[in-house]
């Protein structure tokens, strides 16, 4: 049994030292690091439904911050929805989080439709949550991955597809 638990403890520290690392670019503009904690928010959701960060600690987290107005929001949506939110949506240790800048509820809700997409967009009416993460003004494509600790792992900018295939890599390493 000792050596059961001890093959289990090298298995998860292997797994989690085989997370991507990578070093974020100063012109992505955010204002988070790598290995911080993330900050914490409360909001809703365009359904009305309240969504605390903190609630949802012990799962890995995708933060993905959009606007209808954004034209490279648009082409990454439809990829998240397919390729990570319907492959991951049952997963109990799995959540993903659209964070919309500035929009009311009726306009994004009228975005997701039009996408479509179908996981929880979040209202960001004044860009609170938007601007804890990221630099004022700077541009609102971006998505950041958090661990179960509620450590930030990984973030992006745009909609690069070698950085998406990365970050659906982490993803998935940080669920097994």
């Amino acid at each position: 049994m000792k050596y059961l638990v001890l093959a289990f403890i090298c298995l998860a520290i292997t797994a989690q030292a085989q997370v991507v690392k990578k070093e974020i670019p100063a012109d992505y503009g955010y204002i988070v690091k790598i290995g911080q904690q993330a900050p914490d928010f409360e909001s809703v959701t365009a359904e009305g439904k309240t969504v605390k960060l903190s609630d949802l600690k012990g799962k890995v987290i995708m933060l993905q911050f959009t606007a209808s107005w954004c034209s490279v929001c648009r082409k990454e949506m439809p990829h998240i929805e397919k390729e990570i939110w319907l492959k991951h949506k049952n997963n109990p240790d799995f959540a993903l989080l659209g964070i919309d800048l500035d929009e009311p509820a009726d306009k994004v809700k009228k975005f997701a439709k039009q996408i479509p997409v179908t996981y929880p967009l979040v209202l960001d009416p004044e860009g609170n949550i938007f601007y804890s993460y990221a630099e004022k003004g700077a541009g609102v494509t971006r998505n950041v991955i958090i661990d179960k600790s509620g450590k930030i792992v990984y973030m992006t900018r745009l909609f690069k597809q070698e950085e998406f295939d990365e970050m659906k890599v982490v993803i998935e390493q940080l669920l097994q």
